[in-house]
């Protein structure tokens, strides 16, 4: 069998590569072996990384086992946690690219025959499904896996309660020594944040791609059963090259549309719908806002994990985990299941052959008795966002899903947080942060402090937050982000002024101004042209490439 591997590995005329090689201990034997680059993206401030270099250990013994060769490189990865609310954030998103970048360019110059991709947290998940969709040879992603909640006076909390403390403090509801009982005590080790954030929302929507294996997205970090499934990695990436099976066989629409249905019955972050679009448009599949407002309206909600409920990714392994999720919309027809997977079997033959099904329904509902009777996000369209926005719906009081107020035009996350923070915002407002799209912000930073300020105060059934920018999945509350076209590309959202009264109707999925055509286009005309923020580095050539949050946030190709 021709190995892509032979293009450095075979024939008298690459002796220089094998000499290279060789220098790094690999025997004979090894050399002829498929080659299994492995991504790593280990380091030692995420703590969704930290642990990522024991699981590579149990990958290569898995590729090993099956009799394959690992090699690991290293890639790099943010914490949006630790970014958030400074500079930071504005490359979390745009660290995406980078590194769907850089495994391509590990994996042209040194052609391997198959890839293990190993991540946890926000953007480097989709980052490496990306450069699996745009290489195209064999690859299976593990994720590290969610952390444990932590326990304060009884109770399981996340990180996102620590960012709720914050504005619990400023409201005088706690004390800075009760704040500082969340800080110690709500990520107690390694894993991904561990709710139903961005980063668990991946690592579980991997499955459903066909992309990962079974429960890779709800086996806790630190559980020896995600040992195991490292080592089951291994192996699975050595028998993808030799079934000649490759992501794009995977990654068709169907297996899209079952992301996107899974999505809507966990009730995922809102950055799902960024990373979805972004995913398939390099694998050359077409996903749009669209499809998440489709396939919304026939998915049932089916799960209360944080933030949109008491529930944690814990919770979720021992329901069942996606599994669990995909066997429930499998019985309503609502899944395709003749898909291929990772494990070089259908999608259908997988659940079967699991016994898929709910251990613990007040953890994941059967499909008959859901949570709510729609998806967990909503798509909302009108003259505010003529090219749709996002909300995740599942995670707004009942109170807020209709409502009509006057708007509060902010040019920065930063000025709204501090208005917030100094008690300047009033019930019934509508926050409009704007200039923090992709290209605007530039980077499309994550707003969880202003959201959760919100909540902290118990401000979140009482005001609306508007952005062309984008939240954590650990908001909570009517926060509606990814408003396209953004303001940086002279969409609606720039021609709003202070008090001007914003309509928002999650019910009927609509988000508009009080304003006609006419008079925005009025105001908009009088504009002055958008001026960069960031004129040197990454940053600036990132917002000259990137196209609106309603495409995924991409380069074009």
């Amino acid at each position: 069998m021709e190995k892509r591997s032979d293009l450095m590995l075979k024939g008298i005329e690459r002796a220089p590569h094998r000499s290279l090689l060789r220098a790094g201990g690999f025997s004979d034997r090894e050399l002829k072996n498929p080659i299994i680059g492995i991504a790593n993206s280990f380091n030692e401030v995420i703590p969704g990384h930290i642990h990522l270099d024991k699981l590579v250990e149990a990958a290569k013994a898995g590729v090993y086992a099956a009799g394959g060769t690992p090699v690991v490189f290293n890639t790099i990865g943010v914490c949006d946690g630790i970014a958030m609310n400074h500079d930071g954030m504005r490359y979390s998103l745009p660290s995406r690219e980078l590194i769907a970048d850089s495994l391509e360019i590990m994996a042209m110059a040194h052609p391997f025959d198959g890839m293990i991709l190993m991540a946890s947290c926000d953007k480097i998940v989709p980052g490496m499904l990306i450069a699996a969709a745009r290489l195209d040879i064999p690859s299976i992603f593990i994720s590290g896996g969610p952390m444990l909640p932590g326990r304060i006076q009884g109770k399981e909390v996340g990180l996102d309660k620590v960012f709720e403390a914050v504005g619990r403090l400023k409201s005088g509801e706690i004390n800075e020594q009760e704040l500082r009982q969340f800080e110690c005590n709500a990520c107690p080790g390694a894993g991904s944040c561990s709710g139903m954030f961005t980063a668990n929302t991946m690592g579980n929507l991997a499955e459903a791609l066909g992309m990962a294996l079974p429960m890779n997205g709800s086996i806790p970090a630190v559980y020896s059963e995600r040992v195991w499934l490292a080592k089951e990695t291994g192996y699975h990436a050595v028998q993808l090259v030799k079934n000649d099976i490759n992501p794009r066989r995977i990654m068709t629409r169907q297996a899209f549309e079952n992301m996107i249905a899974v999505d809507m019955a966990l009730g995922g972050s809102t950055n799902s719908a960024l990373h979805i679009p972004a995913i398939a448009y390099y694998a050359d599949v077409d996903v749009g806002l669209g499809d998440f407002g489709r396939i919304a309206e026939k998915i049932p909600h089916l799960t209360t994990i944080a933030p949109a409920g008491p529930h944690h990714v814990i919770d979720l392994y021992y329901a069942g985990g996606v599994p669990a999720i995909m066997a429930e919309l499998r019985k309503k027809g609502l899944l395709h299941d003749g898909e291929m997977t990772v494990t070089s079997r259908s999608l259908g033959d997988l659940l079967d052959s699991i016994s898929a099904g709910i251990k613990d329904k007040t953890v994941v509902r059967p499909i008959d008795n859901p949570v709510h009777a729609t998806g967990g996000l909503a798509v909302l369209k009108g003259n505010l966002a003529p090219q749709g926005a996002i909300v995740k719906q599942a995670a707004v009081a009942d109170e807020m899903l209709q409502h009509t107020g006057p708007a509060r035009v902010f040019h920065s996350e930063d000025e709204a947080f501090e208005t917030i923070m100094e008690g300047g915002i009033r019930a019934g407002d509508v926050i409009v942060i704007r200039y923090e799209g992709p290209r605007g912000g530039p980077g499309m930073r994550e707003m969880l402090s202003p959201t959760s300020a919100l909540a902290g105060m118990g401000m979140d059934r009482q005001v609306a937050l508007i952005t062309d920018g984008r939240f954590s999945g650990a908001t909570r509350g009517a926060a509606i982000g990814h408003i396209s076209p953004e303001a940086a590309a002279g969409g609606p959202i720039a021609a709003i002024e202070e008090g001007d009264i914003i309509e928002i109707d999650m019910l009927n999925k609509t988000l508009n101004v009080r304003l006609d055509d006419g008079q925005i286009q009025a105001r908009l005309s009088k504009l002055p042209e958008f001026e960069a923020k960031v004129k040197t580095g990454y940053l600036a050539r990132y917002a000259r490439l990137v196209s609106s949050a309603d495409k995924g946030a991409v380069f074009p190709k």
